[in-house]
């Protein structure tokens, strides 16, 4: 194929897809409704705790030494059962996957990559695309409204490109400034292929990816694939927590969901769809700041199942220094609460889908409930060192935890064969990262729940070096 064939210029028009018309709320009487019904709440907890103290026998000292005791028992058996319960299930489908290669079932895949001010690092991502062990696939990219020279940079990349198998065919998609669900809309519009590939523009895929996801779409009940999200520029304090979190956190809880066909978050920097899935569900929406969280219960709700692939690998840019990380977990929760909300419907009433109805339990007990308790229960445990002599006590209790976390990183980093180095961090895994992450989800809550205005944080990006270096 002549590499210098002319690329024809297209303008196309695009209409952004929704399930439903974002409603505009009285946010003052909404705001009203929910600070009356927090104080009706909180006034009866303070009447029974006030009609109920005097006829305790114990004395306060007592009654908050046996207090103590019972909370660290529950909280133990909670945290425990969340454990092993993740645990058992992602060794379960650790121990059923197996890797065969699906002879002779190559689908075209569009690969889309929406961009707003990627100019550092667009060229670098396209040229990384132009490796994939894969003989089948485009590359659309989507530039949606950059201010910087994306554009440009992504124009000089329009056409037929040398790819490991052959030629690759580059487009660019330019579109005024709506948002990445509406850019990741135009892309998968302009696509024609069976399978589209939606990742960040800052990402970097591994070069199987592609070849270790498609072959789960042999099953025509899965709708989707998750991949596996890895933190690339480490060798920082910040940015080797998160890799450990990544490997832990969320890689282990993908594995324990996917044995269930039932992924709850389909992550931005890689995921698979199967475009019938995507049109079933109306494609993403823009009224959520969670996107991926949206249309991963959308396609739950429609019946699709979703596997999680532990070896379609993206490399992603993580927040080097505290105040990009809190403010990314910041947009992450309540866009993730925004998703909730707008599905709560199946919260109860597990006839629609049990399986979605599920799945968002598990998201409000993980962004609601677990955070809260976990503050809780520190604050209280420190209360109770400070001033009542349980210091000893305390210690052995955060030790436990922490030996928890280092069994439980070593695990996963053996089942991923990742770094070892990463181990030691799960000594102030729980002590320090996790409790600042659910001080933010806690923050983050409150000013969803009372409705404050929110603009889309993006992270400053510095490049990331290829992953050949």
């Amino acid at each position: 194929m002549n590499l210098k064939q002319n690329i024809r210029k297209t303008s196309i028009t695009l209409t952004n897809t929704q399930t439903s018309k974002a409603v505009k709320e009285d946010r003052g009487k909404l705001l009203r409704k929910r600070i009356y019904t927090t104080g009706f709440y909180s006034l009866g907890l303070m009447i029974v705790i006030y009609l109920t103290l005097p006829y305790t026998i114990l004395s306060f000292g007592s009654l908050l030494e046996y207090s103590t005791l019972v909370s660290l028992f529950i909280f133990l058996i909670v945290l425990l059962f969340r454990y092993f319960s993740i645990l058992v299930m992602a060794y379960l489908y650790i121990n059923n996957y197996t890797f065969n290669r699906k002879e002779g079932f190559y689908p075209f895949v569009s690969i889309i990559v929406p961009v707003y001010n990627e100019g550092k690092v667009i060229a670098q991502s396209v040229r990384s695309l132009l490796n994939l062990d894969y003989s089948n696939y485009e590359i659309i990219v989507v530039n949606d409204g950059s201010t910087d020279n994306t554009y440009e940079v992504a124009k000089q990349m329009v056409g037929y490109k040398k790819g490991k198998f052959g030629d690759v065919k580059v487009s660019v998609i330019n579109k005024p400034n709506g948002g990445k669900a509406k850019a990741l809309n135009a892309g998968i519009s302009f696509s024609k292929a069976e399978i589209v590939l939606c990742m960040d523009g800052d990402s970097q895929l591994s070069e199987d990816c592609i070849r270790t996801a498609v072959r789960h779409f042999v099953d025509p009940s899965i709708g989707a694939v998750a991949g596996n999200v890895k933190v690339q520029n480490r060798r920082k304090f910040f940015t080797d927590l998160q890799a450990l979190e990544y490997i832990e956190g969320l890689n282990m809880a993908r594995a324990a969901q996917s044995f269930m066909r039932l992924v709850n978050i389909i992550p931005g920097p890689i995921g698979l769809f199967r475009r019938k899935a995507i049109e079933d569900a109306g494609y993403y929406s823009s009224d959520t700041f969670a996107e991926d969280a949206d249309l991963t219960l959308k396609l739950l709700a429609h019946g699709w199942k979703i596997f999680y692939e532990p070896r379609s690998i993206s490399y992603t840019e993580a927040p080097e220094k505290l105040h990009e990380l809190l403010k990314q977990r910041y947009r992450w929760t309540r866009g993730i609460l925004q998703a909730i909300r707008k599905h709560k419907k199946l919260l109860i009433n597990p006839t629609i889908n049990f399986g979605d109805t599920f799945i968002l339990w598990t998201m409000v007990y993980e962004a609601l409930i677990w955070p809260a308790m976990n503050i809780f229960s520190n604050l209280f445990f420190i209360f109770a060192a400070l001033f009542y002599g349980f210091s000893s006590l305390i210690f052995f209790w955060w030790a436990g935890l922490a030996l928890l976390d280092m069994s439980t990183a070593l695990y996963c980093i053996a089942v991923e064969k990742e770094e070892i180095r990463l181990i030691p961090y799960a000594i102030v895994y729980r002590m320090f990262f996790v409790l600042t992450i659910d001080i933010c989800k806690a923050m983050s809550t409150v000013e969803e729940f009372l409705g404050f205005e929110m603009q889309w944080g993006k992270l400053e990006r510095i490049g990331l070096k290829p992953l050949a270096e």
